[in-house]
């Protein structure tokens, strides 16, 4: 079988390092682009790939996957940075976009990075892809402008896919943060508790994107989250089941604030979302429940 080519942004990150090895395992040849490919040479997880700095760098490809964006926890939010993660979103989605309308031969499929934070507070509503946006937080905006970014690839032929992704749980990311507390027993709620938080194991994040790549007729948007979210309470009972600890603290949502700024909003508020086009698209979860993942993540640690 002759190999195809792809091109990942934002490759580095925890979803990109975990989705490698399934690309190649479906004949593609990788490329990375990222801002100090030097520093990855020698991890494991690039050996096989091609690593750049520049578009320029990259030969004509059937596939590129955008993940690329500053992670929204890594500082507060001040003015300089919510600038940083809006020109690392949508600024190289529109270079990348006006990379591909300028090569000779353009990718067959485009699949784009979003979240679910498009949809903003909706407290218990039930929200699907064909939920309209929330108002004005900083995250919708963000997501809405990010998404419009990515959408001028369609104009080029190129099917294109949205994914709405969740809080992403493996043994990087969020959770070995969520579980620090917990081991040291000082875990508990945020704030009521009663926000929803819409979830999904990293193994699913990548099947997830493998069905919309191997699946040529699939475009439009796609949440990538478990099919059965959690209240923050839930969350928190049961991780501190798994950990056989107790939980008995509740973080205020004004301390909350005051330790991380205006971050907290996506800690306090939530969404309840289903993934109702990868559902509807025949796609099937290997951990569909909290349980099961947690069963699986924290048994490995």
């Amino acid at each position: 079988m002759m190999r195809k080519k792809a091109l990942i942004t934002g490759g580095t990150g925890f979803i990109g390092r975990n989705l490698i090895s399934h690309l190649e395992r479906s004949s593609f040849d990788v490329w990375i682009k990222s801002r100090n490919p030097e520093q990855y040479k020698e991890e494991f997880f690039f050996r096989s790939t091609n690593l750049c700095s520049s578009l320029e760098e990259v030969p004509e490809v059937d596939l590129v996957i955008n993940l690329c964006g500053e992670n929204l926890a890594n500082k507060r939010w001040t003015v300089n940075q919510k600038r940083k993660i809006y020109q690392s979103r949508i600024d190289q989605t529109n270079e990348l976009v006006e990379w591909m309308a300028t090569s000779e031969v353009r990718p067959k499929a485009f699949i784009s990075g979003s979240a679910i934070g498009f949809y903003g507070d909706r407290k218990d509503e039930i929200i699907t892809e064909s939920s309209q946006a929330g108002k004005n937080e900083f995250q919708v905006k963000l997501c809405q402008k990010w998404e419009q970014a990515a959408q001028k690839a369609e104009e080029l032929g190129i099917r294109s896919c949205y994914i709405r992704t969740g809080v992403v749980l493996g043994d990087d990311g969020a959770l070995p943060k969520m579980l620090t507390p917990f081991k040291f027993g000082v875990g508990g709620k945020l704030g009521t508790g009663n926000q929803w938080f819409s979830w999904i194991h990293i193994q699913d994040q990548v099947r997830g994107i493998m069905h919309l790549v191997n699946n040529e007729a699939l475009s439009g948007v796609f949440n990538l989250t478990s099919p059965n979210p959690v209240t923050n309470k839930q969350l928190t009972d049961d991780i501190a089941n798994k950990l056989s600890k107790k939980a008995p603290f509740t973080v205020p949502g004004f301390a909350l604030k005051l330790a991380v700024g205006q971050f907290s909003d996506l800690l306090l508020t939530g969404q309840k979302v289903i993934p109702q086009a990868l559902q509807d698209s025949g796609f099937e979860f290997k951990f569909p429940t909290l349980t099961e993942a947690l069963n699986d993540l924290v048994n490995s640690r």
